[in-house]
């Protein structure tokens, strides 16, 4: 038997293979989804996250030479995720989820140790250069999610989201205690230690990316198990059935990011000290990530589109009060609120847009960076 009685070779190529497995293959042979390692992989894009989310007001305020560019390094941040989602969803699409999950982390672990080190010179060019290099792994990052809804069977979808995006709850759990002990290893230089430990989740994450079953997320419809299933392939998405879920998505993103600029700044105002306001970034980070968990089953009972809808009007109050507040309370309840809305949102709109329909790459690029976009635009300058 020759390979071309197997395998398509015409459209074989490297990093283009989805499954190589004929149909009758036994089932310890075939392919396997790696839910798993998706989610401990986002776990660790999201402590990341969270690390360098609480600390980058801070440092940029203190390294900044002029207090109108305190919010530059943030705005880097942000800006560098959102050039790298057009690429991101190629470079995925085309190479698979485990080279680009594996070349956004590597970014990410660059970036760290730059931002570190530019925390020991006093640096403040060198620090933007490594928030945004950062902001390029979480550009790589969002589409874990993708990842997840792409490779999950329709009716299971909404509970392996969920878990996914749930998944990034931990990190908030873990964070406040490593970053406390990372900043006591670099003492008496002030942040470093938590970008460096920002960078080491980085490189777990990469750890995870390389073990990744090898097979394209976007072709996750042509496993042995999709080809025997007996429900019809969902067609091709709609541009016009974009708008709505980005327009959700973008607000919600907008107001996040406009409450995460803001609020350790308040708090620093109201007299609170530098531990106490990491804590309350890392919870923020706990509220980003674990209402997921339940929105798979909020989702199922009102149904995507009302959950997106509910959490975004939760979100923007929620945000306007952290912009409204002197109390230092009042804005970290307000803090966890935004949080919180931001999560089910960013769940619903994931399934608004994977549900109605498969999303192309282009699609799936154009949606996170117009998100990413927004959040851009939240960033007070």
């Amino acid at each position: 038997m020759s390979a071309g009685d197997l395998f398509d070779v015409e459209a074989a190529r490297a990093g283009r293979l989805g499954c190589a497995c004929p149909e009758d293959t036994p089932r310890p042979l075939r392919r396997a989804p790696g839910i798993g390692r998706l989610c401990g992989g986002f776990a660790l894009v999201v402590l990341a996250q969270a690390l360098t989310l609480g600390v980058l007001p801070l440092a940029g305020a203190m390294l900044a030479p002029r207090p109108e560019l305190g919010a530059l390094p943030l705005a880097a941040l942000l800006l560098g995720a959102a050039l790298a989602s057009l690429p991101a969803s190629f470079l995925l699409d085309n190479f698979g989820r485990r080279a680009g999950f594996a070349l956004g982390a590597s970014l990410g672990v660059a970036g760290g140790l730059v931002a570190a080190y530019a925390m020991m010179l006093g640096a403040f060019p060198m620090l933007v250069l490594g928030a945004a290099w950062l902001g390029a792994a979480q550009g790589f990052g969002m589409f874990y999610r993708h990842a997840a809804a792409l490779g999950s069977a329709t009716g299971a979808r909404a509970g392996v989201v969920a878990r996914l995006i749930g998944a990034g709850a931990l990190a908030g759990l873990a964070g406040p205690l490593l970053a406390g002990m990372a900043e006591a290893a670099f003492a008496p230089y002030t942040f470093a230690g938590t970008l460096i430990l920002a960078a080491l989740a980085q490189l777990g994450a990469l750890g995870f990316a390389v073990a990744l079953p090898q097979a394209r997320f976007s072709h996750a419809k042509q496993t042995v198990e999709a080809m025997q299933a007996t429900e019809a392939r969902p067609p091709t998405t709609a541009w016009r059935t974009l708008l709505l879920p980005t327009l959700i998505g973008a607000l919600a993103w907008g107001a996040m990011t406009s409450a995460m600029a803001g609020a350790p700044l308040s708090l620093a105002g109201c007299g609170v000290g530098v531990p106490l306001i990491s804590g309350v970034v890392a919870w923020h980070v706990v509220a980003m990530y674990a209402p997921a968990l339940a929105g798979g089953v909020l989702a199922r009972w009102i149904g995507a589109t009302t959950l997106a809808l509910l959490a975004l009007a939760l979100c923007l109050g929620a945000a306007a009060m952290v912009a409204q507040a002197h109390e230092a309370v009042t804005i970290a309840i307000a803090f966890l609120a935004v949080g919180a809305g931001w999560a089910l949102a960013s769940l619903g709109t994931t399934l608004m847009l994977h549900g109605a329909g498969t999303p192309s790459r282009l699609q799936l690029a154009a949606h996170d960076g117009l998100l990413l976009g927004a959040a851009l635009l939240g960033v007070p300058m």
